[in-house]
């Protein structure tokens, strides 16, 4: 059975426990996947987003899509790293939320995902929110109870 307190902390909204997008790792379309790779490689992250000039959220790029893009037949074609662009490797489908948003519906997408990017209404990239930041919460608010 929820507590009062845990209805209440589903309620609440996401937007104070989100990591700024100035703090986020992130690369540009346009960008090649020689650079989104060692993005990835440097920051130990598993996937990042990939941002237009105005920073619209427009994609994720992960190693497994970057190793799929440079997979040949009988062997990794690291040459293709320069030359394929991070646009043409990125997928398109992901969760994302707005700042609007609350823990409850945030919870429900964590479950399948490392981290939820969080857009504005113009698509704006503000940041993302992680599963480690909702699991901190929830402890804490289960100690608290």
């Amino acid at each position: 059975m929820i507590s009062l307190n845990s209805k209440e902390f589903l309620e609440t909204n996401i937007k104070d426990f989100i990591i700024p997008s100035e703090k986020v790792a992130h690369v540009q379309m346009g960008n090649s996947l020689e650079h989104a790779l060692l993005l990835l490689t440097k920051s130990g992250y598993s996937s990042i987003p990939i941002l237009d000039p105005a920073f619209r959220l427009q994609g994720l790029i992960s190693s497994s899509l970057i190793t799929d893009a440079v997979l040949g037949l009988e062997r990794f074609e690291f040459e293709k790293l320069e030359t394929l662009k991070v646009e043409e490797v990125m997928t398109r489908e992901f969760p994302a939320i707005s700042l609007d948003s609350n823990f409850k519906k945030a919870l429900e997408l964590l479950i399948d995902h490392p981290f939820l990017c969080v857009i504005s209404e113009d698509d704006y990239f503000e940041g993302i929110m992680t599963r480690r930041v909702m699991l901190k919460q929830l402890k804490r608010n289960i100690y608290n109870s």
